[in-house]
């Protein structure tokens, strides 16, 4: 899982940056209409922040051993994939239903930070 974790963790904040410059330009004139550039925002955010926090997770593998750091990794990648992937097409498409989605994603986001302090607490 370490080698997942940090490749995923590379991709997702390759792509954060990538989405939040293809926001900050190419969809600049329909997050403006939608009223939704700082949701847009947010969820480029919040990507990055996971991005850094699934990097972390692969990282500490290297020294410690806990089934508990996989769950939270994947927490992290489901997380933010539910939390920025729904706000993303939102922003898109002015659906507002998917704005029901987000905090599934959140509370995955959440369990990922738990379990890897739990897993701290119980392996150092």
């Amino acid at each position: 899982m370490q080698k997942i974790f940090l490749i995923t963790g590379s991709l997702l904040g390759a792509l954060s940056v990538m989405i939040g410059a293809f926001g900050a330009h190419a969809l600049k004139s329909i997050l403006t209409i939608n009223n939704r550039t700082d949701v847009f925002e947010t969820a480029v955010k919040y990507q990055f922040y996971h991005a850094i926090a699934l990097l972390m997770t692969g990282l500490i593998l290297f020294k410690v051993q806990h089934k508990l750091l996989d769950y939270a990794g994947i927490s992290f990648i489901v997380g933010t994939i539910i939390f920025s992937g729904s706000l993303y097409i939102l922003c898109i498409t002015n659906i507002k239903w998917l704005g029901a989605i987000t905090p599934i994603g959140g509370l995955f986001m959440i369990a990922g930070w738990l379990l890897l302090a739990y897993a701290l607490m119980k392996s150092l």
